[in-house]
């Protein structure tokens, strides 16, 4: 699998391409609903994965967590909790983002697998004028599934064009590598706060070339 000549670098969003939360936001969803920081914690990651997938879209998932709270939201304090989390995860981790970029100059195919809400996903293509030109993207609200769903790899290799074991999958959890591997595909773990570490592990894969694409001399 390793000698199998790559036909994609296929890309998750949150920590490889976007960097880590912002907290001003954070704090700021949590004065909307006014939640010290452990309900807010609580409230904001139980169901976040059903948002996430799309058994949840975004105004069920805050109307859920403002009821387990007994808090009454109004349109203007939903909308203000919709914009803040997607503001929350709109700082760009430039080294990944650039390289993504010239990828994409030299014709290498690229392509996205994002677990991300409706309104997660809509902000930011709104925001980002580059998440519209990968070759295929796959947000989890769309499909109602997630990674590690080994479903949900499938349906991004198909998109593709590629055969699993002919793409590169990047993601910062554990879990999500292991289920790509599962279905063929290689993949490597990435840290945000250690750029330099997914360098050495690509050039220890033997991609090197592709890791030098578009680099000024």
């Amino acid at each position: 699998m390793a000698n199998t000549p790559l036909c994609a670098v296929l890309f998750d969003y949150g920590q490889v391409l976007s960097r880590t939360p912002d907290l001003e936001q954070w704090e700021r969803m949590k004065q909307v609903l006014g939640l010290d920081e452990i309900n807010f914690q609580e409230g904001y990651w139980q169901y976040r994965h059903a948002y996430d997938r799309g058994d949840l879209d975004a105004v069920p998932y805050w109307r859920q967590i403002a009821s387990d709270n007994r808090i009454a939201l109004t349109e203007t304090s939903l909308q203000q909790l919709i914009d803040a989390d997607v503001a929350m995860w709109a700082q760009l981790n430039q080294p990944m983002v650039q390289w993504l970029l010239r990828l994409r100059e030299a014709g290498v195919k690229t392509g996205l697998l994002s677990n991300i809400g409706d309104a997660m996903a809509e902000g930011l293509r709104a925001k980002f004028e580059w998440m519209a030109g990968f070759d295929y993207a796959v947000y989890s609200h769309e499909h109602n599934l997630a990674k590690p769903e080994h479903a949900i790899y499938r349906i991004a290799a198909e998109g593709l064009g590629c055969a699993p074991e002919a793409i590169l999958f990047l993601d910062d959890k554990a879990e999500n590598i292991e289920a790509a591997r599962a279905v063929g595909m290689r993949g490597i773990q990435y840290d945000l706060k250690d750029h330099a570490a997914f360098e050495q592990q690509m050039m220890a894969e033997g991609l090197d070339d592709l890791l030098a694409v578009g680099a000024v001399k």
